[in-house]
């Protein structure tokens, strides 16, 4: 990482443009829209409809770099100083200046299927689609229609990746059979030659305009002197909940600093006796880099939110909102997780299960940053993750129940339940717990561990559920988890 450059600027469809005059909390969707590229739309402001999904280019998982599709409106574009972006309009013209734009081969895929009606989420879809078309891992297969898959195509796309692009006109048929027929990029493909090159590096940053200041350090030591300095300061990664805020409540900030290309917050290490999360990687980065290794991670990361939220979220900036409905703590917190918490003047290890102290507060001390996420190895044998929400993707829990059970010959040794969504903290369901262990996996100790499991938290009334609905859910998620493992035994 270099030192911070005279003047702030962001690479848009291959040219250098300043960010000044922009305010620090402008999101690359103004800053975009205001350059004239109005093919990024502005439908939601909260990262749920996709319509403003640009490319942005990131350290890869197979190669040098990746192409990655991000929510404009909740980036602000100060995180993108040195970096590179492609909007719809660029996936048409890049790397053929002075020549006709011909339409990228995802455009002229929704084009001759129909996949555009009234064309505002268009340009997004199309960035989204062109991310899935760039992933260096797609590959094409047998035609999955006898094969219960109808979310990934005989091209290798997968479906997911457009989770988070809605369209109004409900033409989702033809968009599918778009994303179904996009071949495999050429050599020719400037895109596609690009990621066989290392991503930009990311730069210390000290962009100010009037009283607000958006920062980038280089190091992790840096980043905790200036939180040692400045306490009021607001720390983003993903910015996928504090741009909400900034578009959604108007927030502002006077010093925003950024963590989220941090080198320290980046590591994933298999040791041992654990499993360390880098706080900084996006959900998507450890869901790939993990690649199943940890089961119940696996489980999470498709139901939370969407592809696009995933490119950008990160498990620091979940656990570090304090939300009772955070998607990532029951999971963690049925792996017994412990976090990394680290200031300026050293780091201590606290459990998952002693971080949270009330409604959207913590053990966290002011200046105080999550380095990493611990899990311990190794992992319990039977594991799942539930979540009750009103759409089956891309939606916020109503409730959400993580299982991790070490059953042997017949018998509960350990039982740990994570549970969001039933209480003003997400929490370990203890009593459920000790009515499992030591007890047979059977009918009866399950029902009667149900029952007590219905009675844990402290559910209430909202537009999401009801309490007795909430309720009801957790007896009913520890019943089709028994069902299942019974069913793997009897197959």
């Amino acid at each position: 990482m270099v030192a911070a450059r005279p003047a702030a600027t962001v690479t848009v469809n291959g040219e250098e443009a300043p960010i000044s005059p922009a305010a620090p909390h402008t999101t690359v969707l103004d800053f975009l829209r205001e350059r004239g590229l109005t093919g990024t739309k502005e439908g939601c402001a909260e990262g749920e409809c996709g319509a403003c999904s640009v490319l942005v280019a990131r350290p890869g998982t197979d190669k040098p770099t990746d192409w990655v599709a991000v929510n404009a409106c909740l980036v602000p574009v100060a995180s993108l100083d040195g970096q590179e972006v492609v909007t719809s309009e660029g996936l048409a013209t890049a790397g053929v200046a002075g020549a006709p734009a011909t339409l990228h081969p995802v455009q002229e895929e929704m084009a001759v299927r129909g996949g555009s009606q009234c064309g505002y989420c268009t340009p997004g879809f199309v960035c989204s689609m062109a991310a899935e078309y760039y992933r260096p891992s797609r590959c094409a297969h047998a035609d999955p229609a006898g094969s219960g898959d109808p979310e990934h195509g005989p091209n290798g796309f997968d479906l997911h990746a457009l989770s988070g692009n809605l369209c109004r006109c409900t033409g989702y048929r033809p968009i599918r059979d778009a994303a179904f027929a996009v071949g495999t990029p050429s050599e020719e493909d400037p895109l596609a030659r690009r990621r066989e090159l290392s991503p930009p590096e990311p730069v210390a940053t000290e962009y100010s305009r009037d009283d607000s200041v958006f920062l980038r350090r280089g190091t992790l030591a840096e980043t905790l002197r200036v939180l040692r300095e400045r306490p009021d300061a607001v720390v983003v990664a993903g910015s996928t909940d504090w741009g909400v805020e900034v578009n959604i409540a108007s927030r502002r900030a006077n010093c925003v600093v950024a963590v989220d290309r941090l080198p320290e917050l980046r590591e994933l290490r298999v040791e041992s006796d654990h499993v360390e999360i880098g706080a900084g990687l996006t959900l998507t980065e450890i869901e790939r880099r993990l690649d199943g290794e940890v089961p119940l991670l696996a489980e999470l990361f498709p139901q939370f939110a969407s592809r696009l939220i995933r490119n950008s979220a990160t498990l620091g900036g979940n656990l570090g909102t304090g939300s009772p409905i955070g998607d990532s703590p029951p999971v963690l917190l049925a792996l017994e997780a412990s976090l990394v918490l680290a200031d300026a003047d050293g780091e201590r290890e606290v459990p998952l299960s002693d971080y949270f102290t009330g409604y959207r507060q913590s053990v966290r001390r002011p200046g105080e940053l999550i380095r990493a996420v611990r899990v311990p190895l190794p992992l319990a044998p039977v594991a799942a993750f539930h979540k009750i929400a009103k759409r089956r993707f891309d939606d916020i829990s109503s409730v959400a129940v993580a299982f991790a059970l070490d059953i042997e010959d017949g018998i509960v040794r350990k039982a740990r339940i994570g549970l969001g969504g039933v209480a003003a903290t997400p929490l370990r369901a203890l009593a459920a717990e000790a009515a499992l262990e030591g007890e047979p996996w059977t009918t009866e100790t399950v029902e009667a561990a149900a029952r007590v499991l219905r009675a844990q938290g402290t559910p209430m009334d909202d537009h999401r559920a009801s309490a007795g609905y909430r309720a009801a859910m957790l007896g009913q998620s520890l019943l089709k988890l028994y069902a299942r493992t019974t069913e793997a035994v009897s197959s």
